[in-house]
């Protein structure tokens, strides 16, 4: 696919989505979660991208929506299904679905609804989706612990190449690459000659090395699972809430995640935590071993006269003996038993091997002194031993839990799409239930509503009356004000909009054929002046010359200048659509004389008022076909004559025979 040829793409997008594992199959089924992944792509730019390669995909020129209403419609039914989302992803992803006149892009998400509206939006799943995001990429790994050597300048520039995360040294010989493992704790040689080379420290020879760069550097696959830890467990608990088939062992899955911290690092294994506790608190337990000993010097002085003879003493300051000489002399076995005791609380403190506690009880000398003093030099062999250990400790585990995960990370993406794209599923399912919803059937000509209740309205849907309505050619829909006039054109364009965009309407049932456009002209407030008035006579102008296979609805468009030239614009507006294969409903409170200037009987379908009950209209909502409905004036003067009032009212509803 050229990425380019996808409208709204440049190149510097282009390159970027280069860049995802399987650009074409994220553009081909809009999958927003993979195209964010591309550099500098957000989730709602990702849609916009995803909506542009689905139009190209299906050859649809775009440009079902024609009016701003229409647009406007669009809109507030989108909004409807992403206040069902849980996801932010789920809500961008469904601006994905747009109304069509493409068969094959509709086909291809009545497919897609009819797997949503079997989907259970059960309470636990909705919970569990909550932790679902889409997978992040994880930060840039740098490790400075372990190097790779080798003595050729090509292997070099490879090395680098294929593992920057590794600093990679050159090397002349043997006793270069033991320079380099007395600084590393672990070095990794690419040259087969160095093999069999004794050399003192973790060195191993491994010309395949940059091949399989997880094995050198584990930190690589272990840096994705720790960044997306917490959504990777989430999508793991929907599928399990949902009961999906996931596309690895969860169990599994779970299990290696609780090995992995949020840096990357190995957790759970007790000897590297043993070590990592035992480099954190080498100082303090140093410290703390020193006053052990002279704490019990202390007490050994105070509590013991130490006498010295006259000639010994002399002998002494002639041999220039200090305290040190006298500790020796007279404290010899307490100093013992102090240091001893102070080696002890170091190897205990900080939970020592056997090993480890043999450098360790050499931070305190056997000579006695007083106070007693670590030897800084041993102190900093133990925490280089310590910190060696560690090391090699951690990689090991690293390579280990690498192996384990380094396969898993495609199922691992899948797991998470699956996830975000069952919310987008039961988004579709919830507003089908919510709103008791049907799949449309495209067939005939026109449309024909069943049942159709709009979720648009002001009142709560359980109170929404149902409406039946259908039209096959151009027809007037008369009426009262506020008999639903308007609400009857917002719901034929929301069926419309969504049976054209693949999805379930709001109704027992629906037929239609499928339409190019839909124009939806909405009522204009208050006359227009000339210049919008010639505007608004051009928009039809254009409609009527290239009107083919359309749904146009207006609303009261004699409000946009004098009733009697209305009638006679509008008369000649449905004779020209009459002669085209355009489905339509006017809305005018001037059918009577609509049809008295129209060359052909205009078909009147009216939203018929039952009466008035305490100054409020009772009205049958859906409209009466080839029927003129009576105006709200007319019903007040009825009344008013069936009152057996003054014979006024009687003559007065005489003029509206």
């Amino acid at each position: 696919m050229e990425f380019e040829a996808i409208p709204g793409v440049g190149t510097k997008t282009a390159d970027a989505l280069a860049e995802l594992d399987d650009p074409e199959r994220a553009l081909r089924t809009g999958d927003v979660a993979a195209l964010t992944r591309a550099p500098g792509v957000t989730e709602g730019r990702a849609a916009s991208i995803a909506r542009a390669a689905i139009r190209t995909k299906h050859d649809d020129p775009g440009g079902f929506l024609a009016t701003d209403r229409a647009r406007e419609l669009y809109r507030d039914a989108l909004s409807l299904l992403q206040e069902r989302t849980v996801t932010t992803y789920a809500e961008k992803r469904l601006e994905t679905f747009y109304p069509s006149a493409a068969q094959s892009r509709i086909e291809e998400v009545r497919e897609f609804a009819a797997r949503a509206m079997e989907r259970d939006p059960a309470p636990e799943v909705l919970d569990a989706l909550a932790g679902v995001e889409p997978l992040s990429s994880p930060p840039d790994v740098t490790v400075r612990d372990r190097c790779l050597a080798t003595t050729d300048a090509e292997r070099y520039a490879a090395a680098r190449e294929a593992v920057p995360e590794l600093p990679v040294e050159v090397v002349d010989d043997a006793r270069e690459l033991a320079e380099l493992a007395r600084g590393y704790s672990t070095v990794v040689a690419l040259d087969e000659e160095f093999a069999g080379v004794a050399v003192e420290g973790d060195v191993r020879v491994e010309p395949d090395a940059t091949e399989d760069p997880a094995e050198v550097v584990p930190e690589r696959p272990l840096a994705f699972f720790a960044a997306n830890r917490d959504r990777l467990l989430a999508a793991a608990e929907v599928h399990r809430a949902a009961d999906l088939d996931a596309p690895l062992d969860l169990d599994e899955l779970e299990a290696a995640l609780a090995r992995v911290d949020a840096d990357g690092e190995v957790a759970g294994d007790e000897e590297l935590d043993r070590l990592t506790t035992a480099l954190a608190d080498l100082d303090a337990a140093v410290s703390a071993a020193e006053s052990v000993a002279n704490d019990r010097m202390r007490e050994a002085i105070r509590e013991r006269d130490v006498t010295i003879e006259g000639s010994d003493l002399l002998s002494l300051v002639e041999q220039g003996a200090g305290v040190d000489s006298l500790l020796s002399r007279e404290l010899a076995d307490e100093y013992d038993g102090a240091v001893a005791a102070a080696r002890d609380h170091l190897v205990d403190a900080l939970v020592l091997d056997a090993g480890e506690a043999e450098v360790a009880r050499r931070a305190f000398p056997d000579e006695p002194t007083f106070p007693v003093e670590r030897d800084e030099s041993v102190v900093s062999r133990l925490r280089e031993e310590l910190q060696t250990a560690k090391s090699r400790r951690a990689e090991r585990r690293k390579r280990e839990l690498a192996g384990t995960l380094a396969d898993r990370r495609e199922p691992a993406e899948r797991l998470v799409e699956a996830a975000l794209e069952l919310d987008v599923e039961l988004a579709v399912a919830r507003f089908a239930e919510d709103f008791d919803c049907t799949m449309p059937e495209f067939s005939g000509r026109g449309f024909e509503i069943e049942g159709g209740r709009s979720p648009l309205l002001d009142v709560p849907f359980e109170a929404v009356e149902p409406v039946d309505y259908g039209v096959s050619g151009v027809a007037l829909l008369s009426g009262v004000n506020s008999g639903g006039k308007t609400s009857t054109l917002n719901l034929v364009a929301l069926v419309v909009v969504l049976a054209q965009m693949g999805l379930p309407a709001p109704a027992e049932s629906v037929r239609l054929q499928r339409f190019e456009q839909l124009h939806y002209h909405a009522k204009t407030q208050g006359t227009l002046d000339a210049g919008a008035f010639e505007a608004t006579l051009r928009e039809f102008g254009a409609l009527a010359d290239g009107a083919r296979n359309r749904l146009v609805l207006v609303d009261e468009l004699e409000s946009i200048t004098e009733p009697g030239a209305s009638a006679k614009i509008i008369a000649g507006i449905l004779e020209e659509l009459r002669e085209r294969d355009v489905t339509g409903v006017f809305v005018s409170h001037l059918a009577d004389e609509i049809r008295d200037v129209a060359d052909y009987p205009v078909a009147v379908d009216g939203i018929e008022a039952k009466g008035l009950v305490d100054g409020e209209l009772v009205v049958e909502r859906s409209p009466v076909k080839d029927h003129l409905a009576r105006s709200t004036p007319e019903l007040i003067v009825e009344k008013l004559a069936d009152g057996g009032e003054d014979g006024f009212y009687g003559r007065l509803l005489e003029k509206f025979e």
